[in-house]
């Protein structure tokens, strides 16, 4: 008989904005028992830095957010809006976010 692995449910949601982000970034670490110094120190950052980062990731590198999303265990995918199963909220006119 086949080995079964739970593996849990993934809710896909767009990110519309830079505080979405940041929020995403900060509820993973925390979901994993990570401080903001252990962040820091895999991606080579203090702890300020991150915690900052944390409340501004619109300033954030795409370099320290691919490599930040491996550390907090997620994947980044970029699609085209409106492809798939997922429907932003508040995009049903086309609009573009305000950043």
């Amino acid at each position: 008989m086949p080995s079964t692995s739970t593996v849990p449910a993934v809710t896909l949601r767009p990110l519309l904005t830079a505080t979405q982000l940041g929020h995403l970034l900060r509820s993973a670490r925390k979901q994993l028992g990570m401080t903001q110094a252990d962040v820091g120190a895999r991606l080579g950052l203090s702890q300020n830095r991150v915690s900052h980062l944390e409340g501004h990731a619109d300033e954030l590198s795409v370099k320290q957010l691919l490599v930040w999303s491996a550390v907090v265990g997620l994947e980044l995918s970029v699609g085209k809006r409106g492809a798939g199963d997922v429907s932003p909220a508040g995009s049903a006119n086309g609009t573009v976010p305000e950043w």
